[in-house]
């Protein structure tokens, strides 16, 4: 426990300075550093064809998220199945499969980092740098620039006077400007992401993750009784990799074991740094919006719903892992990093599911059932801290429905910030909600009907938490797993993929399309009959409303899965 109270101690500390660096950053405000930053971005600029004070509307906006990514995705694929004619492959690594491919290309650009690969068998040096570290570190980026296009809109655009034709109350969507979709990746990119990746390179370096550009030693093993004479150790340019992974709410290990293998978390210090790093771009985010938007008791009902959540999920974690009824049960230690201890395990297996981060310090197929519940949870809320932008923009939805349901319950308008919630806007956001258990319910069905593709290793309870996690995981954007799947099939990989990609790209852009149509509509004045949003009995409206879309909705599938596994452990 005494981790968990140090870990969020720090995250708060050091989120909230630099949540204020990061509303700077993005207001694109003159700053001490640009002349530091400046002679990197503009080139950047002139490649790209733009100007970072050119504003988009939405369409605009959007358009330029999907153009990069598939610019982006579309080169990673080709070099992931190329990379054994590439240089920087000093193992030999084979090509990877076409399927496998696009599965790994389509994880990562979603910032996911799903992995039915081992990395260190896999993957070549150049495809771990290039494809893997450098979605890592922008991908995360695209996700903060989409929120923070949304904000703007929210409060009526960069120049909220001109939103509005006149003499009317029509959305003029068309002409909200929420931005400039290059300049606010690219900002946050240079000025804030890869700086604190360095620094956390050096730390995590500093004690003895692997930063290296040579080929792995071959060590002799000591006991030869499994008929092995040598065995090649994989190092590599790890750190960074590490680094990237935790900051950018990523997750995928240069290991096929994540941060279990020593060599990625040596040292109680490492562990700490790397949960640490998991917390703290999301927590800064959250601070952002105060100082971003100019409404700080926005942000305080922001980081009190959220913070709720993280107590309540870290503390029925810990508790379930170390203090339960089955968690003594020997079948558990497997997959268990015995040097952390469980406490550890279970605050990092909760943190990384509140958050869309998925690396692991132990396996999550290992947990005890009733914390599997409690990572299944965390990522059907998907905004409990959720991830770098995402995170925050799923937290809108939840918001947006919110203020239309507790405005219908008391007898007043909808509206959020002046600006009405209408039912086209309800449309949009109630296709959200509705997406979410099409696609995890639709392919766990699929999957679990037909046994020759489902490839699970446990066919009883466990093994129905094994395919709705993998889908859950896949649809939150997390990554994490049950790794008791035979998941490297182009079944899991394309079927992954769908839910990959749905649960991204329609959860960023809808809420910006949402909030330009608001921005659209005349601003009214508040008045008696507003509803103010920033109380705490809001925001236990607003956790409640979380619990009903979310939890409930997916209760059949969590009763047949990790509470029957509890209980038929409990009654052994």
């Amino acid at each position: 426990m005494t981790e968990a109270f140090l870990v969020f101690a720090l995250a708060i500390a050091l989120g909230w300075p630099l949540g204020r660096y990061l509303a700077a950053v993005m207001r694109g405000a003159p700053m001490r550093g640009d002349r530091l930053f400046g002679w990197i971005e503009k080139p950047i600029y002139a490649l790209l064809g733009t100007r970072a004070e050119r504003g988009m509307n939405w369409r605009g906006y959007a358009g330029a998220f999907l153009l990069s990514n598939l610019i982006v995705g579309l080169i990673t694929w080709v070099i992931f199945m190329t990379q054994a004619w590439l240089p920087f492959n000093p193992d030999a690594i084979p090509n990877m499969r076409w399927d496998t491919a696009l599965h790994t290309m389509v994880s990562f650009l979603t910032n996911t980092n799903q992995q039915h690969y081992s990395g260190q068998a896999q993957l070549s040096y150049l495809s771990q740098m290039t494809g893997i570290v450098g979605l890592q570190v922008v991908t995360p980026m695209m996700g903060l620039a989409m929120v923070v296009a949304t904000l703007r809109a929210l409060f009526g655009g960069r120049n909220p006077a001109d939103t509005v034709r006149e003499g009317g109350a029509d959305p003029t969507v068309e002409r909200v400007d929420v931005g400039n979709y290059w300049a606010d990746v690219v900002r946050p990119t240079v000025r804030f992401m890869l700086p604190l990746c360095l620094l956390w390179t050096l730390l995590l370096t500093s004690q003895g993750v692997p930063s290296t550009l040579a080929a792995g030693p071959v060590a002799t093993p000591v006991d030869r009784s499994a008929g092995m004479t040598e065995q090649k150790i994989p190092l590599g340019p790890v750190a960074a990799m590490v680094a990237a992974k935790q900051l950018g709410s990523n997750g995928g290990g240069w290991y096929g074991p994540n941060s279990s293998v020593p060599l990625e978390n040596p040292t109680p210090l490492s562990n700490l740094l790397e949960t640490l790093g998991i917390l703290l771009i999301p927590v800064s985010v959250v601070f952002m919006v105060g100082a971003f938007t100019g409404r700080r008791k926005f942000t305080a009902l922001v980081f009190g719903s959220m913070m709720l959540m993280s107590v309540v999920s870290t503390g029925a974690a810990i508790w379930s892992e170390a203090h339960s009824v089955t968690a003594a049960d020997p079948a558990l230690m497997e997959g268990k990093e015995v040097r952390l201890g469980a406490d550890a395990s279970a605050l990092w297996a909760a943190v990384t599911t509140q958050v869309n981060n998925g690396s692991v310090n132990a396996m999550h197929d290992s947990l005890a059932p009733l914390t599997g519940l409690v990572t299944l949870v965390n990522m059907l809320v998907n905004a409990i801290w959720g991830g770098v932008g995402c995170g925050l923009q799923q937290f809108i939805v939840y918001l947006l429905l919110s203020v239309f349901l507790a405005g219908l319950m008391t007898g007043r308008t909808p509206e959020l910030f002046g600006r009405k919630i209408e039912a086209g806007e309800v449309r949009w956001l109630a296709l959200l909600i509705l997406l979410q258990p099409l696609v995890v319910l639709g392919l766990t069905a699929i999957t679990l009907a037909v046994p020759s593709i489902t490839g699970n290793s446990n066919p009883g309870f466990h093994g129905i938490s094994q395919v709705f996690y993998e889908y859950t995981s896949a649809f939150a954007n997390n990554g994490s797993g049950f790794e008791g799947l035979g998941d490297a099939t182009y079944w899991w990989n394309l079927s992954c993929v769908v839910a990959l990609a749905l649960g991204r790209f329609p959860a960023l852009i809808i809420p910006l399309l949402v909030a330009a149509r608001m921005a659209g509509k005349r601003r009214a004045a508040e008045s008696a009959g507003t509803l103010h949003i920033e109380t705490p009995t809001f925001a236990l409206t607003l956790v409640a409303v979380v619990v009903i879309l979310t939890v409930l909705q997916f209760m059949p599938a969590l009763v047949l899965g990790p509470i029957a596994d509890h209980l038929s452990l409990a009654a052994q």
